[in-house]
C-alpha cells in the first residue's frame, strides 16, 4: 500500500469514527423494540451448538447475532455493546468503499475515490444506520468486500495480467457471508457470479468462486430447504395466494413508484430510518445521482457501469417485493448506497472532463482549478447539510421512534416473559 493511501485510509477512519461515535448512545438515547429483540436473539444463542437460523425477532440468519453475542461477552449487556458491531462495520465499510472506488476509477483521477468516500460517509442514509444495532452495515461491508475482489480481477483481466485465484476465492467467501447475514444479502451473489460468466471467465475460475460460496452457505441453505423463512413468508406479497393477479400488479407498481420517488422527492416515513418523508438524498447529491445514472445508462457498454447499474437494481428488489405500506424503505434498500455514490462520481468525472476539453482557453489552468474548487465546496456544503439534518432535525423524532426507555437487561427480561 502506498503512503498516500495509508494516510487517506487513516483520515477516513478518523472522520467516520467521529461521525458515528459522536454522542453515541445519546442520539438515539433510547432503544427500539427491534434492538431489544435482536439482543434477546443473540443471548439465546449462548451455550448452544451452532444454529444458522433463529425464529426469534420474526426470523433471522444468525451470523450477525453471534457477533452481537461476542460483543456482549466482551463489554457486558449494555446499549454500547449492542450498537458497537454496527458502528464498527460502518467504519470498515467506509474503508472498503474507498478501495472499491479506487478499483472502479483506476483509470481516472486519483482524488475521486477519496472525495466519493467523504460523500459516502457523510450521507445521512449511511451513517444513521451505523449508529444503532441493525444488520445493514455488516451486509454492506461484506458486499463491498466481495465487490472489491471482483473489480481487482476485472482490472487484471483487462490489463491481460495473471489473475490471482485467491481473489476469486475471497470474493466467493464474502458473497457467502453476505448470504448468511441480513436477508437482502441472499441475492447479492447473483451479481458477481453473473459478471464472471458475462466476462467469459473459465469454468475453473468460476468454480473458485462457487465452491467456497456453496460450502459456507450450506448450513443456512440446508435449513431453508426444510423450514420456512418466517420473515420472507410474511413480507413477500407475491407468495400470498389470497391476492389476485391485478392486486399484485398494483402492489408492484406502487412499490416501484414509491421507491423511485424516495431518492429525490418523498422518503421513508419511519423515524428510525429517516426524518419522516424527507428524500433520501439532498438537492445536490440527488441531482448528481440522477445525472450520473443517465450517464451510466448511456454508456451501458462499459463494464463498471453495467456492474453498478446491476448492483443498484438488485438493491431495490427487497423493497419492491414487499407490501407497499412498508415502502419506501431506506433500510431494505440500504445496499444501493455504493451505486448511488458511484453515479455521483460519474457526474463529477463528466463535469471535470467537459472543463478539461477547453484546452484552447488562455487561462485553462486557472479555470480548471476554479471548477474543481467550486465542486469541492459544493460537496462540502452537501456533507455539512446532511450532518446538520441528522443531528439537529432527525434526532427530534427519535424520542418516538426509539421508545424503550428501560435498561437493556430489564427490557430483555420483560421480553422473555412475554
Amino acid at each position: 500500500m502506498k503512503l498516500k493511501d495509508s494516510f487517506i485510509i487513516i483520515f477516513l477512519i478518523l472522520i467516520s469514527s467521529l461521525l458515528i461515535f459522536y454522542k453515541f448512545n445519546q442520539i438515539p438515547k433510547n432503544l427500539s423494540f427491534d434492538e431489544v429483540d435482536f439482543a434477546h436473539l443473540a443471548l439465546s444463542l449462548n451455550g448452544k451448538s451452532y444454529i444458522p437460523y433463529s425464529t426469534l425477532a420474526t426470523g433471522h440468519s444468525t451470523l450477525y447475532f453471534y457477533i452481537l453475542l461476542l460483543s456482549f461477552k466482551l463489554f457486558g449487556i449494555t446499549n454500547f455493546a449492542l450498537r458497537l458491531p454496527s458502528a464498527l462495520f460502518g467504519i470498515l465499510g467506509v474503508v472498503m468503499f474507498y478501495q472499491v472506488m479506487k478499483e472502479a476509477f483506476k483509470k481516472y483521477y486519483g482524488w475521486l475515490p477519496f472525495v466519493l468516500s467523504i460523500i459516502f460517509i457523510t450521507t445521512r442514509w449511511f451513517f444513521n444506520f451505523a449508529r444503532f444495532s441493525f444488520e445493514a452495515t455488516l451486509l454492506l461491508f461484506l458486499e463491498l468486500a466481495s465487490t472489491y475482489f471482483i473489480f481487482r480481477i476485472l482490472n487484471i483481466k483487462e490489463e491481460k495480467g495473471k489473475i490471482n485465484n485467491w481473489e476469486l476465492f475471497f470474493s466467493g467467501v464474502f458473497a457467502a457471508l453476505a448470504f448468511n447475514s441480513y436477508t437482502p444479502g441472499r441475492i447479492f451473489f447473483l451479481l458477481p457470479i453473473g459478471f464472471l460468466i458475462i466476462r467469459k471467465f473459465s469454468v475453473k475460475q468460476i468454480l473458485l468462486f462457487i465452491i467456497p460460496f456453496l460450502i459456507l452457505i450450506a448450513p443456512l441453505g440446508t435449513y431453508l430447504t426444510t423450514h420456512k423463512d418466517n420473515r420472507v413468508d410474511q413480507e413477500f406479497f407475491l407468495k400470498n395466494t389470497e391476492l389476485s393477479v391485478n392486486k399484485k400488479v398494483e402492489f408492484l407498481w406502487s412499490n416501484i413508484s414509491s421507491t423511485a420517488l424516495m431518492f429525490n422527492f418523498k422518503g421513508d416515513v419511519n423515524g428510525r430510518h429517516n426524518y419522516p418523508l424527507k428524500p433520501a438524498l439532498n438537492q445536490i447529491t440527488g441531482s448528481l445521482f440522477l445525472m450520473g445514472l443517465l450517464i451510466c445508462i448511456y454508456n451501458i457498454k462499459k463494464t463498471r457501469n453495467q456492474f453498478f447499474i446491476g448492483y443498484f437494481l438488485l438493491g431495490l428488489v427487497p423493497a419492491i417485493l414487499t407490501y407497499p405500506w412498508e415502502n419506501p424503505n431506506m433500510l431494505r434498500t440500504f445496499t444501493v448506497i455504493p451505486s448511488v455514490v458511484y453515479f455521483i462520481g460519474m457526474s463529477l468525472y463528466f463535469l471535470i472532463k467537459i472543463v478539461f476539453l477547453f484546452n484552447h482557453v488562455r487561462d485553462k489552468i486557472f479555470i480548471k482549478t476554479l471548477v474543481v474548487t467550486v465542486l469541492i465546496i459544493i460537496i462540502c456544503f452537501s456533507s455539512l447539510y446532511e450532518i446538520r439534518t441528522y443531528f439537529v432535525y432527525q434526532q427530534t423524532v427519535f424520542k418516538q421512534a426509539f421508545d424503550i426507555r428501560e435498561s437493556l437487561p430489564k427490557a430483555i427480561k420483560k421480553l422473555s416473559v412475554l
